[in-house]
């Protein structure tokens, strides 16, 4: 952890604990934040004033067409990136204008990221890519590979630490990539399009994971999507439109990937007809 970031996290925990008996604070407060990208002679408006505040256990599926800012709102909210104006603070931590450095440690010690495209190391087994966070943040030996195991037995895939990734379904390898987001024991989890890349059926396991990281153990989760039936695993759906927030509501029925997954059936691959 850079001086910078031991000094600003000891800052929030002061003023945390002398808001103890306030109303319960927000984990993610962004204060009409603008995001604007130089190319050549033209500005890009990416967001244009959004304020947005996410409670802790909140369960936020993010949507909206390409160019919406969805996407830009990912990359700020998981410190990949910083505002061009606004204010922006995680779990007490005004991040908006922190350096790239401290922005790393923050990012390694609150955030958890869940990708489409799974960003797994291809020559690295299971255990490894679980492990890699964890070498950022200088656990032992020791307690990475006992942590990544107890990881991988939490998303179903005891057995399968040797694995390489091409060993694995498209499932199994975004099991692994939720495991790697747990490790460093996040705040929050951000998935973009975690289930773009699978079949109907290995979509609703991977959200029943979800459903379970954020009911059993109150990780609060932030997901971009692109389908409606998706959206509908989370507990709020919040729209964007032109940079700036079109919609913001709970989701009246919730689907539940549990209760689902009991009435679908296996996939398996048809044969085809011998001659």
């Amino acid at each position: 952890m850079t001086v910078e970031t031991e000094q600003i996290v000891r800052s929030a925990e002061e003023r945390s604990s002398d808001t103890e008996h306030d109303e319960g604070p927000s984990l993610i407060e962004l204060d009409h934040i603008h995001k604007t990208y130089v190319m050549g002679d033209v500005n890009v408006h990416a967001l244009r004033g959004v304020s947005l505040k996410v409670s802790p256990g909140e369960f936020v599926a993010i949507m909206g067409a390409s160019g919406s800012g969805k996407s830009t709102m990912m990359n700020l909210i998981g410190c990949l990136d910083r505002p061009s104006k606004g204010r922006y603070v995680l779990d007490g931590v005004d991040v908006s204008s922190l350096s790239k450095d401290a922005r790393a440690d923050i990012r390694n010690r609150k955030v958890g990221f869940v990708f489409q495209g799974f960003n797994l190391l291809s020559r690295t087994s299971a255990l490894e890519n679980v492990e890699l966070p964890m070498l950022y943040a200088n656990v032992s030996s020791e307690d990475r590979h006992r942590i990544a195991r107890e990881a991988l037995h939490a998303v179903g895939l005891a057995g399968r630490e040797a694995n390489h990734p091409n060993q694995l379904s498209g499932g199994q390898q975004q099991r692994v990539a939720i495991a790697r987001s747990l490790v460093n024991n996040p705040v929050l989890i951000l998935a973009d399009e975690p289930t773009g890349n699978l079949d109907s059926r290995t979509a609703v396991e991977v959200m029943d994971i979800f459903q379970r990281l954020n009911q059993e153990s109150g990780i609060t989760i932030v997901l971009v999507t692109h389908e409606h039936d998706i959206a509908e695993y989370a507990k709020r759906v919040v729209i964007f439109k032109d940079g700036k927030i079109s919609k913001d509501y709970p989701v009246s029925v919730r689907r539940n990937a549990a209760e689902e997954l009991k009435n679908l059936p296996v996939l398996v691959d048809d044969e085809d007809d011998e001659e």
